[in-house]
């Protein structure tokens, strides 16, 4: 078995700041120059992060914290006056004094259950070597962290990879390449699969704060998918708060680049269930080369505010891409989901499919889905469709599926869908002799279940599937 797992306790986290040799230095400022145009909240959390990471920054990170701090110093908190933000309200984190999540905090109770032999526990942004397990991973394939991958070929790849500078980033992918403790790895070589046995990722929050006190710890993991020519891979990545951490406060704010190689591979599902009162933003980017598919499920149950950013670019023809998103908005929670697709080659082609429940007055769904097709995306395939449940009134829905379309040989179309359930659909199931409630919560899980079959792997399918019911029970 060929597999390495890299622990990052051996090394340090990365320092933004070079080591300053002066024993006495001056007080530190965060790129002063540019420090004057930032604005103070942002420079506030920014000098937090920085402080909250050791002082010797391994090289492998500098770059990715270089290029994350002058980015983030020109941007300013977001605002309902900004276009991403005029539905989303993040005042829940302005008005919070956030604080970096102390210190490593691994669970001896992890609370989850997988059945994958493929298992990587990351607690608050750091590893859980003591949780996680590789046993069956195919020979070459690289799972471990980035400060602690040996010199070579797979170290220049990745390199090469967080280097490039991601321009459609936000402040809030800045904050997380500034504040995060190390980058989580994942390399599987040419022609190598990965499928069978999935690799489970899972993110667990475990320090939080009481509801009403005002402070919000704040964790940043990151991820970096290499997935090169004609390999497979099928990853799950989970969110969640466990132990002391349910019901609390605490913000999660993850980040995931994945890079698939030509002829390629890539499915992913992705679960959200943190606290009902956590703030959970994600950022999804992937770069797909010709005749590469990449496919995402996604069901995100949990959060105050839950937010998912997804940027994805076909780097060349016939390329696949199919998103699948099903969201549940109860009391109080904003479930919020900002894609976009870039294609720039010939015979592309892309589904999307979004649907939301919202179950509650103060419930909150939003969707913006942008397709761009740009000129020599000729013979282009793409559709887009978001579909909502409205179950209480007043309840809220905010959606925006559009099509940006330059090439002028392309099958391209989109729709929208707003309503509460359909009568006709209930006075069939009536007829049947079915009761009225029943006849409705048989509507609503089968409105779920569409996008939950997609997840390719059975036990966290039925792991959905149960969690799903229970909030459907509550109800």
């Amino acid at each position: 078995m060929a597999i390495t797992f890299f622990s990052s306790s051996l090394l340090p986290p990365l320092r933004l700041r070079s080591p300053n040799p002066n024993p006495n230095p001056k007080p530190k400022t965060l790129a002063p120059i540019r420090a004057s145009l930032s604005d103070p909240f942002v420079l506030s959390i920014a000098e937090k992060l920085e402080d909250s990471l050791p002082s010797s920054p391994p090289p492998s990170l500098q770059s990715l914290r270089s290029l994350s701090s002058q980015s983030l110093l020109s941007k300013p908190w977001p605002s309902r006056k900004d276009e991403p933000f005029r539905f989303t309200d993040t005042s829940f984190l302005k008005s919070s004094q956030i604080l970096p999540v102390s210190s490593p905090n691994p669970p001896s109770d992890p609370g989850f259950d997988s059945h994958s032999p493929n298992l990587l526990v990351v607690a608050d942004g750091h590893p859980v070597p003591s949780l996680s397990r590789l046993s069956s991973l195919p020979s070459g394939v690289v799972a471990g962290y980035l400060s602690s991958l040996p010199p070579g070929p797979v170290l220049d790849r990745v390199l090469a990879v967080t280097a490039s500078e991601f321009r459609d980033g936000d402040l809030f992918w800045d904050l997380n390449g500034l504040g995060t403790p190390d980058v989580l790895v994942v390399y599987v070589p040419e022609g190598v699969r990965v499928v069978e046995e999935p690799l489970h990722l899972v993110f667990c929050s475990t320090e939080g704060e009481e509801v009403g006190s005002g402070r919000l710890p704040v964790s940043n993991p990151r991820v970096l998918l290499v997935v090169e020519k004609r390999a497979e891979l099928t990853i799950l990545e989970e969110h969640l708060g466990i132990g002391d951490c349910e019901g609390k406060c605490y913000w999660a704010n993850s980040a995931m680049e994945i890079l698939i190689g030509e002829g390629g591979m890539v499915k992913h599902s992705y679960v959200q269930r943190q606290s009902l009162n956590a703030a959970h933003i994600k950022w999804t980017s992937a770069r797909q080369e010709a005749a590469s598919t990449y496919e995402l499920v996604e069901v995100s149950t949990g959060g105050r505010l839950s937010r998912h950013n997804i940027h994805i670019q076909q780097l060349g023809p016939e390329t696949v891409t199919e998103m699948s998103a099903f969201h549940i908005a109860q009391s109080n929670q904003t479930q919020d989901l900002h894609s976009k697709l870039v294609l720039d080659y010939p015979r592309g082609f892309s589904r999307q499919l979004h649907k939301c429940i919202v179950s509650d007055s103060s419930g909150h769904a939003i969707f913006d889905g942008n397709i761009k097709v740009n000129r020599y995306a000729q013979q282009t395939d793409a559709g887009q469709l978001t579909r909502t449940l409205l179950l209480a009134p007043r309840a809220t829905a905010n959606l925006k599926p559009n099509l940006q379309i330059i090439a002028d040989d392309v099958k391209c179309s989109h729709g929208a869908a707003i309503s509460d359930l359909e009568e006709d659909q209930l006075f069939y199931l009536q007829t049947r002799g079915i009761d009225l409630q029943t006849a409705r919560e048989a509507l609503v899980f089968a409105f779920g279940k569409e996008v939950i079959t997609r997840i390719p792997y059975v036990p966290l399918q039925e792991s959905v599937t149960s969690r799903f019911k229970e909030l459907l029970a509550a109800k």
